[in-house]
């Protein structure tokens, strides 16, 4: 039997290349050779956007249709959506009874989060115990494993420690998942920093070329580079490390060309977008076939549902039978 893989991404607005390049294009692999699972974590969204969910339900639609368009076939993996599966915070709120306050805080991307937040405070019960709500999202099915950066790892880890806590307590009833590592590359932004939607320096996997274009020119390059025949430094450029996706094969004549100011840092540019484009554009394609049918995303969603509900009523009904919940 396939070991069982889940997934989920946040509906905060279109996918961008760190969304392809991090995460979604393993996820497209990995549904020839295991059972997976990938939900919209529409209750995640809550965490940090509570205050106006206007645009909830199109971001989850733009979402699913983006996965379809990416190479997600819902014949080869369950795609689903997290607040249509009703086990999952009744799960949470099991495991949230075992779990400590100091753990919580201690939680690496607890505190990353914070730091991006900057001036957006977020002081709420939701914020802080979102690990809790990821560990039932993940054990709700059953998951053996769960595709991670290696900055991610800690936050499995939680994960991992809650469903060995439980076992401790109530006798084994969940499995322990493990990494699946990904060798993904950092995909930076427009401004140097981590691409993020939040920061508005993402290039959105359905851009056309000419967007691409006009994103790519703003990139950061190497500052101490001001002119065409400056010498440059293609380690600290942003460009160059986009370049280590799209041109692994030319790199190292790229970055001698770069060291002795042999091309320019706008030929660079030019180049990273003409290939951006030329490589997303069977993605545009696709996408723009799919939005031609309103019903699709609907669709798949509810269909996804009816195959993780009975699978999460056994996990929950294991897991109440552990704690005696219940019972006489």
């Amino acid at each position: 039997m396939k070991n069982r893989v889940v997934s989920g991404y946040r509906p905060s607005g279109r996918l961008h290349l760190g969304h392809y390049h991090g995460n979604l294009k393993n996820m497209v692999g990995l549904q020839d050779t295991h059972e997976c699972f990938f939900f919209v974590a529409d209750w995640h969204a809550l965490t940090t956007d509570y205050k106006d969910t206007s645009m909830l339900g199109a971001y989850t639609t733009e979402m699913v249709l983006d996965w379809l368009a990416a190479g997600l076939d819902p014949n080869r993996c369950t795609i689903y959506r997290q607040s249509d599966i009703a086990g999952i915070p009744e799960l949470t709120l099991y495991f949230g009874m075992i779990m400590t306050l100091g753990e919580l805080e201690r939680c690496p991307t607890y505190k990353e989060q914070l730091r991006e937040l900057g001036a957006r405070v977020v002081n709420t019960y939701g914020f802080l115990g979102y690990p809790v709500l990821q560990a039932a999202d993940i054990l709700i099915v059953d998951a053996e494993l769960v595709p991670v950066g290696e900055d991610q790892l800690p936050h499995l880890e939680l994960t991992r420690e809650i469903a060995r806590d439980f076992n401790n307590l109530y006798g084994q009833t969940f499995p322990e998942p493990q990494p699946i590592l990904s060798s993904a590359p950092k995909i930076p932004g427009t401004d140097g920093r981590k691409m993020s939607k939040s920061y508005d320096n993402a290039i959105v996997l359905s851009d056309g070329p000419e967007v691409i274009a006009g994103k790519v020119r703003k990139m950061i390059t190497d500052p101490a580079r001001k002119r065409r025949d400056d010498k440059g430094h293609p380690d600290v450029c942003t460009v160059f490390e986009l370049y280590k996706v799209y041109f692994p094969d030319i790199l190292e004549d790229v970055a001698g060309d770069c060291r002795e100011a042999l091309i320019g840092c706008t030929d660079c540019k030019d180049r990273l977008s003409e290939r951006i484009a030329e490589d997303l554009a069977p993605f545009r394609g696709r996408r723009e076939v799919l939005s031609r049918d309103p019903g699709l995303a609907r669709e798949v969603l509810a269909a996804g549902a009816e195959k993780v509900r009975p699978i999460a009523d056994d996990t929950l009904a294991a897991a109440r039978k552990a704690m005696r919940i219940g019972t006489l």
